[in-house]
This record gives structure tokens, C-alpha cells and sequence, in this order.
């Protein structure tokens, strides 16, 4: 079920990997990244074929299979939905929250529709909520 977990290590040293060898020899990481780009559109392509060849019975089998799996896929699907949204508001909010204190610091009228800006980033964070409380009602 965690398999992929085994290749996240091999994957993050590929890509500190080519950009270590990016930054000291460009002409040499480009066609790395190349051959690796190159490498990964075969390997979905072939995923792809196996996926549309695979006979109907097959995936009537593998669905009580996956009913049990699901759950917890559902979990961890919340709880990226609520890290990622948490911290695309953190950013968000450090943008427009700087801007608007030297907004109003200047001109201090300014600080409702600063605080409408704010709002709206911070808005990004309940969207990844309902999106997790969706997630972990179908779980």
C-alpha cells in the first residue's frame, strides 16, 4: 500500500541530484533532465496502455480490494489537502499582510479593504478544510 513511500528517498536524491549538477554544469543537467523527462513519459505512457487493455472482470476484483485501502488513502488525502491549503495561506498571508501594514501605514483609511485582501488568502486555508471534512466523510 505504501510502496511509493520506498522510491520518495530515490526520488529526492535524483532531483537534488540533477540540480547540483544544473548549477555546475548547465549543458550537462539539461540533457539529464531530459533523458529522465523522457524516461517518465514512456513509463506513464505505458501505464496508460495497461490501464485502457485491462479487462473488465479484472477491476471487479480489485475494487473490494480497494474499498479497504480507501479509507486510509482518504485520510491522508485530508490531511495533504489541509497541509498544503494551511501553508499556501501562511504564504499568502505574509505577502498580503506586509503589504497591507506599509499600506496602512501610510494612509490609514486604507484598512478595510486591506484587511478584505488578507481575508481572501486566508480563505485558501477553509477551502482545504471543507475539502478534508469532505474527504473524511467519504472515508
Amino acid at each position: 500500500m505504501f510502496a511509493w513511500l520506498i522510491g520518495l528517498p530515490i526520488l529526492a536524491g535524483v532531483v537534488l541530484g540533477v540540480g547540483a549538477l544544473l548549477r555546475r554544469r548547465p549543458r550537462q543537467g539539461l540533457r539529464v533532465m531530459t533523458i529522465l523527462n523522457v524516461t517518465l513519459l514512456l513509463g506513464a505512457g505505458v501505464l496508460v496502455l495497461l490501464a485502457v487493455s485491462a479487462l473488465p472482470g479484472a477491476a471487479a476484483t480489485t475494487v473490494a480490494a480497494a474499498t479497504k485501502a480507501s479509507s486510509g488513502q482518504a485520510l491522508i488525502g485530508a490531511a495533504i489537502a489541509v497541509s498544503g491549503s494551511s501553508i499556501g495561506a501562511g504564504i499568502g498571508i505574509a505577502y498580503t499582510g506586509s503589504a497591507a501594514l506599509a499600506a496602512m501605514s501610510e494612509r490609514p483609511e486604507m484598512f478595510g479593504r486591506a484587511m478584505v485582501v488578507v481575508g481572501l488568502a486566508e480563505g485558501v486555508a477553509i477551502y482545504g478544510l471543507v475539502v478534508a471534512v469532505i474527504l473524511i466523510g467519504k472515508a
